[in-house]
């Protein structure tokens, strides 16, 4: 068996006595509506909080704006600038941007006082709190405090460390997905002109598994659904996988107006989710003072892991009623013009086995078969999901079988029809279409070459998941992340601290203090970046950036308040500055660094779609991507056509005596950022560190609500454990689990990954139940020496 070293997380946070701070959170059970007048309520007091009142009121109605700053939250798309309301943005949304544009500051002082040894017993939820960084830091070798350094000083050494590696793939670039499409496009330049494509990012960790399938069997990687697709023509909305009341938001707006237009929706997911039931919409008095509206019209409680086999079953059954009643269901002029490999799929899809179906999916025959008539009554259907469908071993052939799903009926390049897989991070979708990808085809390269007259590798890089084996095996000298919190994202808690600890250098580009920048290498720098919220002002005059959001509409973003330091430069200036103090000016670092129009005339000519991107990025509401198969049913796939997949379902079997866990985020948080400790829409109060239990799996498992266990995951090469969780009753299938991560991602083996798309597994994790004796602190992943493997070989292990 490997070894999984010990995990450094925080132990339990001492209360003003010096005493041991147990958490006690209380549950009232999951809500059946969302937003309304508490919705409102929640987003002012935050705001005010951080930003105070004038503070906010100027942020907020900026945000999301034709003049404004996009949403550094969710990537959900925007209305037309027609239809955009005077407050466009949700509660989540709110917080990312008091989160970011707090008056709360964290200088030298604070890190002369306080020792790197002291701020790891800290959660994350209390560093982030502290404030924005205000001047780059460094930590030199040996030392216990970081320090100032100025930004020459800083660029001077990071770019000494890099010339002095013995080969450029002994470095890392990862990225975050706030990384605005300038930086982004900046960011692998000069890792490519470096000699590397070690450039992992967080698109590894979520829709990479969306972007295999995609690609594979319609050409490309991203969803080909528009807003209007949603809002105006769908008849069917199929939500899979995905939390759109805490997630997304704005999604219910568009919902509503689905709903209201007559669009029936579903739901299927191993949670009841708020945003599933009655939306009251805080813009209308309907919402406000009425009834508000019902959202979902069924709801499918899936087992974790059984998407794969719901929608084999769906496929089936749709099948069934074509041969009951011919010509009747399918598209065939469809599939016989655009598509291939039907045959092969019928012909699995008839021999498969209802009741295996029924075991694997949780749901009943009947229930599927009622989905299947409503998809045949349907004009259009859309089929929207999330990181509930992403994170799993078998996640890309449950995204192939739902877009056979989608090609049967023709449901693809035609308006209110689709896959739409929702991004949770307001540009990870832009990113990897600028060329933040370890793996990306010659033709980009090739035009990368001809506009800067330089050789780009082209073996491929890192993707995140083997970034951390390679630096746990020695194999990387230097990572340099562009935001993120990279060591609270991944797997493998403990093997991740490990990892970046055999670094001899890390650099993270950052607004606030996150767990990561105190899991550090031998040497490691802090640069303190600009937010998206604030003016970015260059040589060259006031700048703005671009994103991409879910839907592929590309738009500016302007940031309009004060910089939070002096010191602070953006991300473009930081990558440039480096790149410059690499290179000298061979690219053209300081043109670039002075005038971001400089950089969008290179994405031109190098990034298919963006002719004249300078003139349509200056557009009120931007301008769309190209997607074959949206706007022309061209599907550039190996054989030029659609491709039915044979997809043999399959699902985690669990151990008698185990659950099947899935990890979740809290209403009040944002990715690996907490903003406090309650969950209001699964009726959570007062703690983080519980565990979400069907009440008869607390029986059988002789727990009562409140009990305090410990989490103990199983994977062939040991045991991992997460220790001090509540256990709460909760409305999920018997057999399955639900717990908050970054808590839990200590529990996910860093091996444990989806076929093709190598996307941590972190939604379905085999664990088992054990009595717990100490608390766990709120936010902290559990006591120092706690976060470990057992190394026990459990007796039964969990099979695909």
């Amino acid at each position: 068996m490997s070894e999984n070293p010990t995990s450094t997380a925080p132990p339990p946070q001492p209360t003003g006595d010096g005493a041991a701070r147990p958490e006690e959170p209380t549950s009232s059970g999951p809500k059946t509506s969302s937003v309304g007048l508490h919705g409102i309520t929640e987003s002012a007091r935050y705001s005010v909080a951080e930003m105070g009142p004038r503070r906010s009121l100027h942020a907020l109605l900026a945000m999301n704006q034709v003049d404004g700053f996009d949403c550094p939250s969710c990537a959900w798309a925007d209305p037309s600038p027609e239809h955009r309301k005077t407050a466009e943005f949700c509660e989540n949304g709110a917080k990312a941007v008091a989160w970011e544009a707090t008056r709360k500051r964290v200088g030298p002082e604070f890190f002369a006082a306080h020792p790197i040894a002291e701020l790891r017993r800290r959660d994350g939820h209390w560093l982030e709190a502290q404030g924005r960084l205000t001047e780059p830091l460094h930590l030199a070798p040996g030392a216990t405090h970081y320090a100032p350094i100025s930004w020459k000083a800083a660029f001077a050494l990071t770019a000494e460390r890099l010339r002095a590696l013995p080969d450029p793939d002994r470095a890392v670039f990862y990225t975050s997905g706030r990384t605005s499409n300038e930086a982004a496009f900046l960011y692998q330049l000069l890792a490519r002109r470096l000699g590397t494509n070690n450039l992992p990012d967080c698109s590894n960790m979520c829709h990479e598994s969306s972007g295999a399938a995609l690609a594979e069997t319609i050409g490309v990687g991203k969803g080909v659904v528009t807003l209007a697709d949603l809002t105006d023509h769908a008849d069917l909305i199929i939500i899979v996988g995905q939390n759109p009341g805490t997630c997304h938001p704005r999604m219910l707006t568009a919902l509503e107006q689905a709903k209201r237009r007559g669009a029936r929706i579903i739901a299927a997911n191993p949670l009841p989710e708020a945003g599933f039931g009655r939306f009251h919409n805080p813009q209308s008095a309907r919402g406000l003072a009425g009834p508000g509206t019902q959202l979902t019209d069924r709801y499918l409680p899936v087992r974790i892991n059984g998407d794969l086999a719901l929608f084999a079953g769906l496929n089936r059954a749709l099948l069934d009623r074509e041969d009951a009643h011919p010509g009747t269901v399918l598209d065939h002029d469809f599939i016989r013009r655009y598509c291939d490999g039907f045959e092969a799929c019928a012909t699995a899809w008839r021999a498969l086995d209802w009741q295996r179906i029924e075991t694997m999916s949780g749901l009943s025959r009947r229930q599927i078969e009622e989905v299947a008539a409503d998809a045949a009554r349907a004009g259009s259907t859309v089929v929207c999901w999330a990181m509930g469908l992403t994170q799993h071993r078998n996640a890309v052939a449950t995204i192939r079988e739902i877009v056979d799903f989608l090609l049967l009926r023709g449901n693809i390049g035609r308006p209110g029809a689709g896959p739409a897989p929702i991004r949770g991070h307001s540009n990870v979708q832009g990113d990897r279409t600028m060329g933040i990808w370890e793996k990306m085809p010659d033709a980009f390269l090739d035009r990368l070459r001809d506009e800067f007259g330089f050789d780009p590798p082209r073996d491929h890089g890192l993707d995140t998941v083997d970034s951390i084996r390679a630096m746990r095996d020695g194999r990387i000298d230097v990572f340099f992340a562009l935001g993120g919190n990279f060591v609270a994202a991944t797997p493998d808690t403990g093997v991740t601290e490990a990892a970046m600890a055999n670094c001899a250098l890390t650099v993270h580009v950052a607004t606030k203090l996150n767990r990561s920048h105190l899991c550090h290498g031998r040497e490691a720098l802090l640069l303190p970046c600009l937010g998206r919220t604030e003016r970015d002002q260059q040589a060259g005059g006031e700048q703005f950036v671009t994103v991409e959001d879910t839907m592929a509409m590309v738009h500016a973003s302007r940031g309009r308040l004060l910089p939070g330091s002096p010191h602070l430069l953006s991300e473009v200036a930081i990558i440039a500055g480096l790149g410059y103090e690499l290179f000298g000016d061979d690219l053209g670092w300081r043109t670039m660094r002075d005038d971001y129009a400089v950089i969008r005339r290179h994405i031109e000519h190098v990034v298919p779609g963006f002719h004249a991107f300078e003139q349509r990025a200056r557009q009120p509401g931007g301008f769309m991507l190209p997607r074959g198969p949206h706007d022309s049913r061209t599907f550039h796939t190996a054989t030029g056509k659609a491709r039915f997949t044979v997809n043999p379902p399959t699902a985690v079997e669990v151990p008698a005596g185990h659950l099947l866990l899935t990890t979740v985020r809290s209403h009040d948080q944002f990715n690996t950022t907490v903003y406090g400790p309650d969950d209001r829409y699964r009726g959570i109060k007062g703690g983080r560190r519980v565990v979400l239990l069907n009440q008869e799996d607390l029986h059988d498992h002789r727990l009562h609500e409140g009990d305090l266990v410990d989490l103990v995951s199983v994977h062939p090469d040991g045991e991992r454990r997460a220790p001090g969780f509540r256990a709460v009753r909760y409305p999920v299938p018997r057999g399955c689990a639900a717990a908050y991560y970054p808590e839990t991602n200590v529990l996910v083996p860093l091996d444990s990954t989806a076929e093709t798309s190598n996307t941590p597994a972190s939604k379905s994790i085999v664990i088992r139940l054990e009595s717990s004796s100490a608390p766990a602190p709120e936010g902290a992943a559990a006591s120092e020496g706690d976060l470990q493997a057992d190394h026990r070989a459990p007796a039964p292990t969990a099979r695909q």
